[in-house]
Parts: structure tokens; sequence; C-alpha cells
């Protein structure tokens, strides 16, 4: 699996955050920018309900979109930090970590994650 990372080319803290622990975990990762790109753009307004990024994604190597459909967000809701399944948005540091364990990423949690 991939890790794809739906991201904006200015400043974000909660992209800040996102890059620092994967690189802190030594996890590769792809970019994309919903500012650069309309139909990632749409994909994320689609996804979440809002423009959220960091929006992070389990995918086939080589593909954007998600390995399974994510779980449901009620229009409206605050995506931020919920795991839902192959997605999460906005997430924290422990979120994060949880949900890179959850799916392989990383075998096992840092001491300050």
């Amino acid at each position: 699996m991939e890790l794809v990372m739906y991201s904006r080319s200015t400043g974000c803290p909660f992209v800040t955050l996102a890059k620092r622990v994967l690189d802190d975990y030594g996890i590769p990762y792809r970019e994309i920018y919903i500012d650069q790109n309309a139909e990632a753009k749409r994909r994320v307004m689609e996804w979440t309900g809002f423009l959220s990024v960091p929006t992070l994604v389990v995918a086939e190597p080589g593909d954007d979109l998600p390995v399974s459909e994510p779980a449901f967000l009620e229009r409206g809701r605050s995506p931020r930090g919920l795991d839902r399944g192959s997605m999460i948005t906005e997430p924290g540091a422990e979120e994060l970590s949880r949900w890179l364990l959850k799916h392989g990423f990383i075998a096992e949690l840092a001491h300050d994650g």
C-alpha cells in the first residue's frame, strides 16, 4: 500500500504536524496539492465536506484513491481526527500514529506518539 496525503502548497499547521510525524517514522508518502489540482480539490470536498488538509488515504501504489470506501461522515460534521478506515483528516500526532499502526505503515508507536 501507499500513503497519499492531500495537502496544499501554502502553510498549514495540520499539514506541518502530519509531515513531522511521517518524517519521524520515516514513512514515504506522495503529496497532492488541492490548491493546484482541481480534481484533488473536488475529491477532498466530496470526502470531507470541507477543503480539509491534510487528508491522508491508504491507496494502491500509484493510485490517488482510497483502497476502500471511507466510513460515512455525516454532512456538516467535522472530519478532524476521525479514523474513517482508509482515510484520516487533520489528525493530531497520536491519532495519526495509531492510524499508521493500524494500516501497517509502522510496527509500533513511538514513545512520545
